[in-house]
């Protein structure tokens, strides 16, 4: 049944509403034995369809996140080759990590030529040529890591750049790309500022929270 926003605070949530949410984020975040264990543990039904590509995705995703991104890439052309075809900015972060992480390993010249040969035909289009600025702009600093482009060699880039893969991958397997925590999240806020904006009027649209988990 469709709940007024204005009512969310005495909605009831059951528990099947929440094992699903405590499922999608660990699915999503590839946790297979936490799934499984959460599935035994709650008698839920094993979703056979999401756990299936699994542990390929959970290393595709650690290798982008140590910064290997070049078996990333094979690994994921493997998957799915179409995905990075069709999604050129991904394989532009991608590469450029394997750039990164050759410049952190005071590889220059390695890094150089790489640049030249795997990123500099990106440097045709607007968009690329103020991050490739930036990228090898590295290459002038003895110590990269002191560079005012440091952040580009920090584990929360390459978290940034392992995230987006992963959603990539989600997508192009027709899961959800986010959690529903996230959705989750993302909704409430919205919800909230049209009710700040909107006092005294008639809210936004309501949603049901079941249509929601499945969406």
């Amino acid at each position: 049944m469709d709940v007024d926003p204005r009512q969310y605070e005495n909605l009831a949530i059951n528990d099947n509403d929440i094992q699903n949410i405590v499922l999608s984020y660990l699915i999503h975040n590839c946790y297979k034995e936490s799934v499984e264990s959460f599935i035994a543990c709650t008698g839920m039904k094993q979703p056979a369809d999401y756990l299936e590509d699994m542990e390929k995705r959970k290393r595709i995703f650690h290798f982008a996140l140590d910064g290997n991104a070049l078996k990333a890439i094979e690994l994921t052309e493997q998957l799915a080759q179409d995905i990075l075809e069709k999604n050129k900015d991904l394989r532009f972060d991608l590469l450029s990590l394997h750039f990164v992480e050759l410049v952190r390993s005071r590889k220059c010249t390695e890094a150089l030529e790489f640049a030249q040969s795997q990123l500099s035909p990106f440097g045709k289009e607007q968009k690329y040529m103020e991050k490739l600025e930036d990228f090898m702009a590295l290459l002038a600093y003895k110590e990269p890591e002191r560079s005012p482009m440091f952040h580009l060699l920090s584990l929360e880039y390459r978290q940034q750049v392992a995230d987006s893969l992963n959603r990539a991958i989600l997508e192009h397997s027709n899961l959800p790309s986010y959690t529903a925590m996230e959705r989750l999240i993302q909704q409430a806020t919205v919800v909230r500022q049209c009710l700040s904006q909107e006092a005294g009027k008639d809210g936004p649209p309501p949603f049901s929270l079941k249509d929601f988990l499945k969406s």
